[in-house]
Protein backbone atom coordinates (compact mmCIF):
# COMPACT_ATOMS: atom_id res chain seq x y z
CA UNK A 1 0.00 0.00 0.00
CA UNK A 2 1.17 3.36 -0.70
CA UNK A 3 1.22 6.47 1.45
CA UNK A 4 0.51 9.74 0.25
CA UNK A 5 2.65 12.49 2.10
CA UNK A 6 1.77 15.62 0.69
CA UNK A 7 5.35 17.43 1.65
CA UNK A 8 8.11 17.43 3.35
CA UNK A 9 6.27 18.94 6.74
CA UNK A 10 4.09 16.26 7.47
CA UNK A 11 7.03 14.34 7.01
CA UNK A 12 8.83 16.87 9.62
CA UNK A 13 5.75 16.81 12.06
CA UNK A 14 5.64 12.87 11.85
CA UNK A 15 9.56 12.71 13.49
CA UNK A 16 9.04 14.95 16.05
CA UNK A 17 5.85 13.15 17.74
CA UNK A 18 7.89 10.09 17.14
CA UNK A 19 10.76 12.14 19.07
CA UNK A 20 8.11 13.21 21.61
CA UNK A 21 6.39 9.70 21.85
CA UNK A 22 10.32 8.12 22.64
CA UNK A 23 11.01 10.40 25.14
CA UNK A 24 8.08 9.17 27.03
CA UNK A 25 8.94 5.95 27.49
CA UNK A 26 7.72 4.26 30.55
CA UNK A 27 10.50 3.70 32.96
CA UNK A 28 10.19 1.66 35.97
CA UNK A 29 9.08 3.51 39.32
CA UNK A 30 7.01 6.20 37.02
CA UNK A 31 3.64 7.40 38.06
CA UNK A 32 1.65 7.47 34.86
CA UNK A 33 -2.10 8.52 33.98
CA UNK A 34 -3.61 5.90 31.65
CA UNK A 35 -7.35 5.08 30.15
CA UNK A 36 -8.83 1.77 31.01
CA UNK A 37 -9.60 0.16 28.17
CA UNK A 38 -10.67 -3.01 29.07
CA UNK A 39 -11.59 -4.51 32.55
CA UNK A 40 -11.23 -8.52 32.35
CA UNK A 41 -11.75 -11.25 35.12
CA UNK A 42 -7.99 -11.18 36.06
CA UNK A 43 -6.35 -8.52 34.94
CA UNK A 44 -7.06 -4.82 33.74
CA UNK A 45 -5.79 -3.03 30.46
CA UNK A 46 -4.63 0.54 30.39
CA UNK A 47 -3.26 2.66 27.93
CA UNK A 48 -0.55 4.92 29.16
CA UNK A 49 0.18 6.60 25.72
CA UNK A 50 3.27 3.53 25.30
CA UNK A 51 3.41 1.27 22.10
CA UNK A 52 0.93 -1.03 23.96
CA UNK A 53 -1.38 -1.23 26.35
CA UNK A 54 -0.18 -1.70 30.14
CA UNK A 55 -1.29 -4.52 32.75
CA UNK A 56 -2.43 -4.73 35.85
CA UNK A 57 -2.32 -8.11 37.05
CA UNK A 58 -4.37 -9.97 39.29
CA UNK A 59 -1.54 -10.57 42.43
CA UNK A 60 -1.98 -6.57 42.26
CA UNK A 61 -5.53 -6.22 42.07
CA UNK A 62 -5.71 -8.57 45.23
CA UNK A 63 -3.82 -6.25 47.48
CA UNK A 64 -6.67 -3.45 46.66
CA UNK A 65 -10.14 -2.99 48.35
CA UNK A 66 -13.22 -5.20 46.68
CA UNK A 67 -14.84 -2.32 46.16
CA UNK A 68 -12.06 -0.24 44.93
CA UNK A 69 -11.35 -2.52 41.90
CA UNK A 70 -15.68 -3.25 41.55
CA UNK A 71 -15.56 0.03 41.03
CA UNK A 72 -13.42 0.85 37.80
CA UNK A 73 -14.73 0.82 34.68
CA UNK A 74 -13.96 1.15 30.82
CA UNK A 75 -12.71 4.49 29.89
CA UNK A 76 -11.66 5.69 33.63
CA UNK A 77 -8.67 7.46 34.21
CA UNK A 78 -6.31 5.70 36.61
CA UNK A 79 -2.96 7.06 37.95
CA UNK A 80 -0.42 3.75 37.48
CA UNK A 81 2.83 3.07 38.70
CA UNK A 82 5.21 1.32 36.15
CA UNK A 83 6.39 -2.08 37.71
CA UNK A 84 8.18 -3.03 34.78
CA UNK A 85 8.48 -1.52 31.60
CA UNK A 86 8.98 -4.80 29.54
CA UNK A 87 8.35 -8.05 31.32
CA UNK A 88 10.41 -11.08 30.09
CA UNK A 89 6.96 -12.05 28.19
CA UNK A 90 7.14 -8.70 26.79
CA UNK A 91 4.33 -6.54 28.52
CA UNK A 92 4.18 -3.39 29.86
CA UNK A 93 3.47 -4.52 33.42
CA UNK A 94 1.31 -1.49 35.92
CA UNK A 95 0.28 -1.46 39.76
CA UNK A 96 -2.49 0.67 41.20
CA UNK A 97 -1.10 -0.82 45.02
CA UNK A 98 2.46 0.68 44.65
CA UNK A 99 0.37 4.06 43.38
CA UNK A 100 -0.57 4.12 47.27
CA UNK A 101 2.63 3.04 48.35
CA UNK A 102 4.63 6.35 46.91
CA UNK A 103 1.96 8.05 47.89
CA UNK A 104 2.36 7.00 51.88
CA UNK A 105 6.20 7.50 51.61
CA UNK A 106 5.54 10.92 50.22
CA UNK A 107 3.10 11.23 53.27
CA UNK A 108 6.22 9.98 55.47
CA UNK A 109 8.46 12.55 54.03
CA UNK A 110 5.20 15.19 54.68
CA UNK A 111 5.67 14.02 58.23
CA UNK A 112 9.23 13.81 59.18
CA UNK A 113 9.37 17.51 57.80
CA UNK A 114 6.39 18.61 59.89
CA UNK A 115 6.62 16.30 62.78
CA UNK A 116 3.16 15.97 62.99
CA UNK A 117 2.33 13.07 65.92
CA UNK A 118 0.17 9.93 64.24
CA UNK A 119 -0.73 6.81 65.55
CA UNK A 120 0.13 3.02 64.00
CA UNK A 121 -0.84 -0.35 64.61
CA UNK A 122 2.14 -2.78 66.01
CA UNK A 123 2.17 -5.83 63.66
CA UNK A 124 5.35 -7.47 64.86
CA UNK A 125 8.85 -6.77 66.32
CA UNK A 126 12.34 -8.61 66.16
CA UNK A 127 15.19 -8.16 68.26
CA UNK A 128 15.89 -4.75 67.68
CA UNK A 129 12.48 -3.16 68.17
CA UNK A 130 8.90 -2.87 66.52
CA UNK A 131 7.48 -3.06 63.08
CA UNK A 132 4.60 -1.26 63.10
CA UNK A 133 2.04 -0.23 59.77
CA UNK A 134 2.17 3.15 58.40
CA UNK A 135 -0.47 3.41 55.01
CA UNK A 136 0.76 0.42 52.94
CA UNK A 137 4.44 1.04 54.18
CA UNK A 138 5.84 -0.76 56.94
CA UNK A 139 8.00 1.09 59.34
CA UNK A 140 10.32 0.12 62.84
CA UNK A 141 10.59 1.90 65.56
CA UNK A 142 13.78 0.62 67.77
CA UNK A 143 13.87 -0.59 71.05
CA UNK A 144 15.48 2.63 72.58
CA UNK A 145 12.56 4.54 71.21
CA UNK A 146 9.56 2.25 72.51
CA UNK A 147 8.47 4.19 75.68
CA UNK A 148 7.71 1.31 78.18
CA UNK A 149 10.87 -0.30 77.17
CA UNK A 150 13.45 2.05 79.02
CA UNK A 151 13.07 0.33 82.38
CA UNK A 152 13.30 -2.81 81.08
CA UNK A 153 16.70 -4.91 81.61
CA UNK A 154 17.65 -7.66 79.39
CA UNK A 155 16.77 -9.37 75.91
CA UNK A 156 14.14 -11.73 77.43
CA UNK A 157 12.49 -8.57 79.31
CA UNK A 158 12.38 -6.97 76.37
CA UNK A 159 11.18 -9.48 73.92
CA UNK A 160 8.06 -9.89 76.68
CA UNK A 161 7.55 -6.41 76.64
CA UNK A 162 7.15 -6.17 73.01
CA UNK A 163 4.95 -9.09 72.60
CA UNK A 164 2.31 -7.62 75.06
CA UNK A 165 2.58 -4.83 72.51
CA UNK A 166 1.62 -6.00 69.11
CA UNK A 167 -1.67 -5.34 68.01
CA UNK A 168 -1.87 -2.27 69.90
CA UNK A 169 -1.78 1.14 68.59
CA UNK A 170 0.78 3.44 69.52
CA UNK A 171 1.70 7.78 69.01
CA UNK A 172 4.67 7.77 66.78
CA UNK A 173 6.95 10.60 65.06
CA UNK A 174 8.96 9.83 62.12
CA UNK A 175 12.48 10.32 62.44
CA UNK A 176 13.86 9.14 59.74
CA UNK A 177 12.73 8.18 55.91
CA UNK A 178 15.16 6.87 53.08
CA UNK A 179 12.98 5.55 50.09
CA UNK A 180 16.18 4.31 48.61
CA UNK A 181 16.91 1.51 51.24
CA UNK A 182 13.06 1.15 51.89
CA UNK A 183 13.92 2.46 55.20
CA UNK A 184 10.91 4.20 57.21
CA UNK A 185 12.14 4.75 61.12
CA UNK A 186 9.99 5.89 63.97
CA UNK A 187 9.78 6.82 67.49
CA UNK A 188 6.91 6.73 70.37
CA UNK A 189 9.21 8.40 72.87
CA UNK A 190 9.73 11.60 70.53
CA UNK A 191 6.18 11.77 69.79
CA UNK A 192 5.16 11.70 74.09
CA UNK A 193 7.81 14.46 74.56
CA UNK A 194 5.87 16.45 71.32
CA UNK A 195 2.40 15.61 72.60
CA UNK A 196 3.60 16.60 76.18
CA UNK A 197 4.93 20.25 75.11
CA UNK A 198 1.90 20.58 73.38
CA UNK A 199 -0.08 19.25 76.69
CA UNK A 200 2.01 22.04 78.77
CA UNK A 201 1.69 24.63 76.36
CA UNK A 202 -2.13 24.15 76.29
CA UNK A 203 -2.68 24.00 80.23
CA UNK A 204 0.10 26.78 80.55
CA UNK A 205 -2.59 28.83 78.28
CA UNK A 206 -5.47 27.79 79.65
CA UNK A 207 -5.39 26.78 83.43
CA UNK A 208 -5.96 29.67 86.40
CA UNK A 209 -5.33 30.38 90.04
CA UNK A 210 -7.93 28.29 91.84
CA UNK A 211 -9.15 25.72 89.20
CA UNK A 212 -9.23 22.36 91.18
CA UNK A 213 -8.11 19.60 88.54
CA UNK A 214 -6.91 16.13 88.92
CA UNK A 215 -3.55 14.72 88.21
CA UNK A 216 -1.68 11.84 88.71
CA UNK A 217 1.81 11.97 91.02
CA UNK A 218 5.11 11.66 89.05
CA UNK A 219 7.85 11.95 91.22
CA UNK A 220 8.43 12.49 94.66
CA UNK A 221 11.62 14.74 96.06
CA UNK A 222 12.38 15.40 99.49
CA UNK A 223 10.54 18.83 99.17
CA UNK A 224 7.71 17.82 97.11
CA UNK A 225 5.59 16.17 94.74
CA UNK A 226 5.46 16.52 90.91
CA UNK A 227 2.03 15.74 89.76
CA UNK A 228 1.15 15.34 86.18
CA UNK A 229 -1.89 17.20 85.10
CA UNK A 230 -2.07 15.51 81.60
CA UNK A 231 0.95 16.55 79.80
CA UNK A 232 2.56 18.68 82.21
CA UNK A 233 3.55 18.56 85.62
CA UNK A 234 2.88 21.20 88.53
CA UNK A 235 5.01 20.91 91.95
CA UNK A 236 3.01 20.85 95.31
CA UNK A 237 5.51 21.73 97.70
CA UNK A 238 6.21 19.76 100.35
CA UNK A 239 3.95 22.65 102.99
CA UNK A 240 1.46 22.24 100.41
CA UNK A 241 0.76 18.51 100.84
CA UNK A 242 -1.36 18.48 104.30
CA UNK A 243 -1.99 21.21 107.39
CA UNK A 244 0.01 18.77 109.30
CA UNK A 245 3.41 18.35 109.10
CA UNK A 246 5.18 16.34 106.38
CA UNK A 247 8.75 15.01 107.05
CA UNK A 248 8.68 13.60 103.39
CA UNK A 249 5.78 13.56 100.98
CA UNK A 250 5.60 9.44 100.50
CA UNK A 251 3.94 10.17 103.85
CA UNK A 252 1.11 11.05 102.68
CA UNK A 253 1.38 10.16 98.50
CA UNK A 254 2.87 7.35 96.06
CA UNK A 255 4.02 7.37 92.57
CA UNK A 256 0.90 6.93 89.95
CA UNK A 257 -1.81 7.88 92.97
CA UNK A 258 -4.53 10.04 91.23
CA UNK A 259 -4.98 13.01 93.24
CA UNK A 260 -7.19 16.33 93.08
CA UNK A 261 -5.16 19.29 93.27
CA UNK A 262 -5.83 23.18 93.65
CA UNK A 263 -3.66 25.24 91.10
CA UNK A 264 -2.12 28.01 93.53
CA UNK A 265 0.14 29.79 90.64
CA UNK A 266 0.70 29.55 86.57
CA UNK A 267 3.54 30.99 85.64
CA UNK A 268 3.63 31.13 81.88
CA UNK A 269 7.37 32.72 81.30
CA UNK A 270 8.94 30.26 83.38
CA UNK A 271 6.33 27.22 82.28
CA UNK A 272 6.28 26.47 86.24
CA UNK A 273 2.44 25.55 87.99
CA UNK A 274 2.20 25.38 91.61
CA UNK A 275 0.05 23.08 93.25
CA UNK A 276 -1.37 22.66 96.52
CA UNK A 277 -3.16 19.27 98.16
CA UNK A 278 -4.04 20.89 101.35
CA UNK A 279 -6.08 23.55 99.99
CA UNK A 280 -8.93 21.40 99.32
CA UNK A 281 -8.86 19.96 102.89
CA UNK A 282 -10.61 21.26 106.16
CA UNK A 283 -8.09 24.15 107.56
CA UNK A 284 -7.74 22.95 111.31
CA UNK A 285 -7.25 26.68 111.79
CA UNK A 286 -9.94 28.30 110.40
CA UNK A 287 -12.13 27.16 113.61
CA UNK A 288 -9.41 26.51 115.88
CA UNK A 289 -10.63 29.04 118.52
CA UNK A 290 -13.60 27.20 118.61
CA UNK A 291 -12.08 24.20 120.05
CA UNK A 292 -9.46 25.52 122.40
CA UNK A 293 -9.68 28.05 125.01
CA UNK A 294 -7.19 30.52 126.86
CA UNK A 295 -6.29 28.40 130.00
CA UNK A 296 -7.33 25.01 128.96
CA UNK A 297 -5.39 22.07 129.53
CA UNK A 298 -4.91 19.35 126.39
CA UNK A 299 -3.21 16.48 125.08
CA UNK A 300 -0.44 16.65 123.13
CA UNK A 301 2.35 14.76 121.35
CA UNK A 302 6.14 16.28 121.56
CA UNK A 303 6.93 16.34 118.24
CA UNK A 304 10.53 18.18 117.82
CA UNK A 305 12.63 19.60 120.36
CA UNK A 306 14.40 23.20 119.56
CA UNK A 307 16.80 24.98 121.43
CA UNK A 308 13.95 28.21 122.15
CA UNK A 309 11.29 25.00 122.59
CA UNK A 310 9.58 21.94 122.23
CA UNK A 311 6.85 21.57 119.74
CA UNK A 312 3.79 19.98 120.58
CA UNK A 313 1.06 18.19 117.97
CA UNK A 314 -2.26 18.77 119.82
CA UNK A 315 -4.66 17.38 116.37
CA UNK A 316 -3.94 17.01 112.87
CA UNK A 317 -2.60 19.40 111.08
CA UNK A 318 -2.02 22.17 114.56
CA UNK A 319 0.95 22.24 116.10
CA UNK A 320 2.13 24.14 119.01
CA UNK A 321 4.80 25.64 120.96
CA UNK A 322 5.66 25.10 124.51
CA UNK A 323 8.96 28.03 124.84
CA UNK A 324 12.18 26.93 126.35
CA UNK A 325 10.92 29.35 129.49
CA UNK A 326 7.42 27.64 129.69
CA UNK A 327 9.10 24.36 130.40
CA UNK A 328 9.92 24.41 134.02
CA UNK A 329 10.42 26.74 136.69
CA UNK A 330 13.81 25.94 137.06
CA UNK A 331 15.95 28.62 134.65
CA UNK A 332 18.46 25.88 133.83
CA UNK A 333 16.49 23.74 132.52
CA UNK A 334 16.45 22.62 128.30
CA UNK A 335 14.27 21.49 126.09
CA UNK A 336 15.99 18.31 125.57
CA UNK A 337 16.56 17.46 129.22
CA UNK A 338 13.21 15.38 130.05
CA UNK A 339 10.95 15.46 126.48
CA UNK A 340 11.73 13.57 123.74
CA UNK A 341 9.28 13.25 119.88
CA UNK A 342 6.61 10.98 120.70
CA UNK A 343 6.46 11.81 124.37
CA UNK A 344 3.00 11.98 125.17
CA UNK A 345 2.41 15.43 127.16
CA UNK A 346 -0.33 17.63 128.97
CA UNK A 347 0.05 21.47 128.50
CA UNK A 348 -1.81 24.45 129.01
CA UNK A 349 -2.92 26.97 125.97
CA UNK A 350 -1.38 30.23 127.23
CA UNK A 351 -2.00 31.87 123.50
CA UNK A 352 -4.27 31.61 120.70
CA UNK A 353 -3.57 33.44 117.41
CA UNK A 354 -5.77 31.72 114.90
CA UNK A 355 -4.91 34.67 111.53
CA UNK A 356 -0.79 33.85 112.06
CA UNK A 357 -1.09 30.10 112.78
CA UNK A 358 0.18 30.61 115.90
CA UNK A 359 -0.58 28.36 119.48
CA UNK A 360 1.50 28.94 122.67
CA UNK A 361 1.65 26.51 125.53
CA UNK A 362 2.90 25.92 128.48
CA UNK A 363 4.21 22.69 130.81
CA UNK A 364 5.00 24.55 133.89
CA UNK A 365 1.57 26.37 134.40
CA UNK A 366 0.00 22.92 134.66
CA UNK A 367 -0.34 21.47 138.05
CA UNK A 368 2.00 18.82 139.54
CA UNK A 369 4.16 18.99 136.34
CA UNK A 370 7.22 19.52 138.55
CA UNK A 371 7.21 16.43 140.42
CA UNK A 372 7.13 14.57 136.83
CA UNK A 373 10.05 16.34 135.84
CA UNK A 374 12.33 15.84 138.90
CA UNK A 375 11.06 11.91 138.50
CA UNK A 376 12.45 12.28 134.78
CA UNK A 377 15.30 13.91 136.03
CA UNK A 378 16.69 11.33 138.22
CA UNK A 379 16.75 8.85 135.52
CA UNK A 380 13.85 7.18 137.92
CA UNK A 381 11.20 4.75 135.88
CA UNK A 382 7.92 7.17 135.06
CA UNK A 383 4.59 6.19 135.57
CA UNK A 384 2.02 5.92 132.96
CA UNK A 385 0.24 8.68 133.82
CA UNK A 386 1.64 11.52 131.10
CA UNK A 387 3.56 14.44 131.36
CA UNK A 388 1.83 17.19 133.20
CA UNK A 389 -1.13 15.40 134.29
CA UNK A 390 -2.00 15.06 138.32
Amino acid sequence: MTVDIESMEDVQDWTELLAEYDYQRPERGQLREGVVMRVEDNQILVDIGAKHEGIIPSNDLRRLPPEMVEGIKHGDTLQVYVMEPESKEGDLVLSLNMVQVERDWQEAQNLLESGQIIEANVVGYNKGGLLVQVGRVRGFVPASQVVNLHSRTGAEGQQSAMTKMVGQTIPLKVIEVDRDRNRLVLSERAAMQRWRQAQKERLLETLEPGAVVTGRVNQLTPFGAFIDLGGADGLAHISELSWQRVNHPREVLQPGQEVQVYVLEVDRERERIGLSLRRLQPDPWATIDQRYDLGQIIDGEVTNIAPFGVFVRVEEGVEGLIHASELSEDPTHQPGDTLQPGMKVQVKVISLDRQRQRLGLSLRRVDGVEEILEQLNTDEEPSETAVGEE
